[in-house]
């Protein structure tokens, strides 16, 4: 959960600086948020990479942890 919520605020915190730069640069309205998604986007493929790694490391053992105890619950219902 801790390595989720780092890449979440990680991104969010690039997402309001883009819009912060943008905005003083000048663009407005559905410019400024599209183009500030896609910047801190691209940004944030770069700068992000071991933060997204450690996020999808979490993820997919929380996932295998899952999936061996609905295991051993099957197994054990199929012994009933």
């Amino acid at each position: 959960m801790r390595a989720t919520l780092s890449f979440t605020v990680l991104r969010l915190g690039l997402f309001a600086a883009a819009v912060m730069l943008l905005y003083l640069a000048g663009a407005r309205s559905y410019l400024l948020l599209g183009l500030a998604a896609l910047v801190s986007g691209v940004i944030s493929y770069f700068v992000l990479s071991p933060q997204r790694n450690a996020m999808s490391t979490a993820i997919a053992r929380r996932v295998g942890t899952f999936r061996d105890r609905l295991d051993v619950g099957t197994r054990a219902e199929d012994q009933d």
